[in-house]
């Protein structure tokens, strides 16, 4: 799942207020910026297969406490422009399997009644990870990314030795509230990706990727069932 950050907006939810944080000196903060040719999230374009400029700030605390922020230019022709996440959570580890819990909120500040949050949870074990996300509040009151909302997925990512190269395989599958209600049609699909990055040390990270969903072309919309490649880069300070 991509990276995100908690809003000023959420009452229901964990803030970067609401966390006790222990020692600043026990902490690690971290950014990333990128450019990407098509912004995907769960197999669908935010960018009306257009470019994306993301980029973030993250607090991880060796507690396993976590809080940060993610940042992307959106385009969903009706003149919303960018997308500013927030999330806070835990994570740890029991032997070799590790843990994940936490809240994600998303919103768009110069859009309409579009942000939306999410409690999540995942597992992984070596290469392999699995999890859910659940919508939990919302601006709008039906249609998809309401409460109510599921999304499972699992995926594997495997480096190939030390040679910097790493590949991924991913397969999500989105469960909506409102799926058949009148007026929304059928709204869950599934979807898949496949990625080969290189770490390039200083240079940051390349990646190369193929994406596909099980959606039903609409006329003007740029999503469908099509295969589509997009390229990454990415740099963590």
């Amino acid at each position: 799942m991509k990276k995100t950050l908690i809003a000023t907006s959420i009452a229901s939810a964990v803030s970067l207020s609401a966390l006790t944080l222990p020692s600043v000196a026990s902490a690690e903060v971290s950014a990333n910026v990128g450019v990407v040719s098509n912004y995907f999230f769960r197999g669908v374009t935010q960018t009306d297969d257009a470019a994306a400029v993301q980029g973030g700030l993250d607090y991880a605390h060796e507690s396993g406490l976590y809080a940060g922020t993610w940042a992307s230019t959106v385009d969903f022709n009706d003149g919303t422009s960018y997308e500013l996440d927030l999330y806070a959570g835990y994570g740890g580890s029991f032997g070799d399997l590790g843990y994940d819990v936490g809240y994600i909120y998303y919103a768009y500040p110069d859009g309409e009644d579009l942000d939306f949050g999410e409690i999540y949870g995942s597992l992984t074990y070596s290469y392999f990870t699995a999890g859910l996300a659940y919508t939990v509040n919302s601006q709008a009151d039906a249609g998809p990314f309401t409460e109510g909302d599921l999304y499972y997925y699992a995926g594997v990512d495997v480096p190939f030795g030390e040679s910097g190269y790493s590949g991924s395989l991913y397969y999500g599958y989105y469960t909506f509230d409102d799926d058949g209600e009148p007026g929304f049609g059928d709204l869950d699909y599934g979807h898949w990706s496949a990625g080969l990055s290189k770490d390039a040390g200083d240079f940051g990270s390349f990646g190369l990727n193929l994406e596909m969903a099980d959606i039903d072309p609409t006329e003007g919309d740029s999503n469908s069932d099509d295969l589509k490649l997009w390229i990454s880069w990415s740099k963590s300070f």
